[in-house]
């Protein structure tokens, strides 16, 4: 049977990747937790979240589980049509999506919104990874073998900042950036990267007022300064800022957290989910649900070290460095190490295409490491 043909190896459950699965489960049952406790002063409004949020959760264990189903280099044929689909999806997003907030990034597909631009991260993984594959282990990469990555890489990335979602953009264009330096990059290609980089940032200097929006170019103003605009722009971290540190070593307790009760803190349940884990867990909750992550994390890279062949490294690598920099983000964002860019924290954060991104790079791990077992 061709091992691109969908199929079931009959497996010992000791083989089953639980630690993974376990972690996945427990986060996104701490996720509830706060989501529940953030909207609860929204009475019915906040209760219809946190049963959307629950249906969600649902939704990607079921998906997790009927992907375990299908050998994963069904992703190494049929990756380049789901690019495509994507890439389709974040068109429409951007010429007949729903806009809110002033972003259009959702499409009312019936009784959802879906947000395309969060499966863009695992399509521009799975197609890197088959045009990696061939390349890892055999030499490092030269320039050239970088011009059609970047161009694969750019479409989504400008799709999405036109939305606008710079934090989304930046996310897609790390994972790109992390998948090319683990393949191997040679001293010019090197070189080459970072000759771009500089003068991105150059151009980003000299013309960044006309190429950036107006709450964009506020933001970046008030992570250098949060009391330009302690009432608009920086109303946010500074909200978040109050609440890390007021939750001290063990917390307010849940439902307890005055920031978030007394409604101060802004989008809690979604990008400042974890101002809400620190205000009522303290730092002792904050150290438990880091080290979760660092867990889930390390498990990731130990599975793309045990794949089979360089396709499954690659996806597992690409797979884990999404859920790393979304969670290195969206830290360093809430505690002001970094500016607000609306990245959300996987498996804490409201919002169903988010969740359902991270339980499927989740199953695509699992999936790797239990078919590292099949000959």
């Amino acid at each position: 049977m061709s091992a691109l043909q969908p199929r079931w190896n009959v497996l010992p459950l000791a083989r089953f990747e639980w630690p993974m699965i376990l972690i996945a489960l427990i986060l996104s049952g701490v996720g509830l937790l706060l989501i529940f406790s953030a909207t609860a002063p929204m009475g019915q409004m906040g209760r219809s979240l946190l049963i959307k949020q629950v249906t969600w959760c649902s939704v990607g264990l079921v998906l997790m589980a009927v992907l375990l189903f299908f050998d994963y280099h069904l992703l190494e044929r049929w990756g380049v049509w789901f690019y495509v689909i994507t890439i389709a999806a974040l068109v429409a997003a951007w010429a007949t999506g729903r806009a809110i907030g002033g972003s259009k990034r959702w499409i009312d597909i019936g009784l959802m919104r879906f947000q395309p631009s969060e499966f863009a991260k695992l399509a521009v993984v799975l197609i890197l990874a088959k045009y990696y594959q061939g390349r890892a282990g055999v030499g490092e990469l030269g320039p050239r073998d970088l011009i059609l990555p970047a161009l694969i890489t750019a479409i989504p990335v400008l799709l999405v900042r036109i939305q606008p979602d710079f934090g989304t953009a930046a996310v897609i264009v790390l994972i790109a950036v992390s998948m090319t330096v683990f393949t191997g990059l040679g001293r010019r290609a090197l070189f080459w990267i970072g000759g771009v980089i500089i003068g991105a940032l150059a151009v980003l200097f000299l013309l960044g007022d006309p190429l950036l929006f107006e709450y964009q170019k506020k933001r970046l103003l008030t992570f250098f300064d949060p009391g330009y605009d302690p009432l608009g722009a920086g109303y946010h971290i500074i909200q978040s800022q109050i609440a890390i540190g007021s939750g001290g070593a063990l917390g307010k307790g849940f439902l307890q957290g005055t920031q978030s009760q007394l409604m101060f803190l802004p989008v809690k349940h979604t990008d400042f989910v974890f101002s809400v884990l620190a205000e009522e867990w303290g730092f002792v909750g904050c150290l438990a649900v880091l080290i979760l992550f660092g867990a889930l994390l390390l498990r990731g890279l130990a599975i793309s070290r045990m794949a089979r062949d360089n396709f499954g490294t690659l996806v597992a690598f690409g797979c884990t460095a999404m859920l790393f920099w979304h969670v290195t983000i969206n830290i360093g964002m809430v505690v002001g190490l970094l500016p607000v860019v609306g990245v959300p924290l996987s498996f804490l954060s409201y919002g169903g295409s988010s969740v359902l991104a991270a339980f499927t790079a989740v199953s695509i791990l699992v999936n790797i490491s239990m078919r590292r077992f099949s000959y």
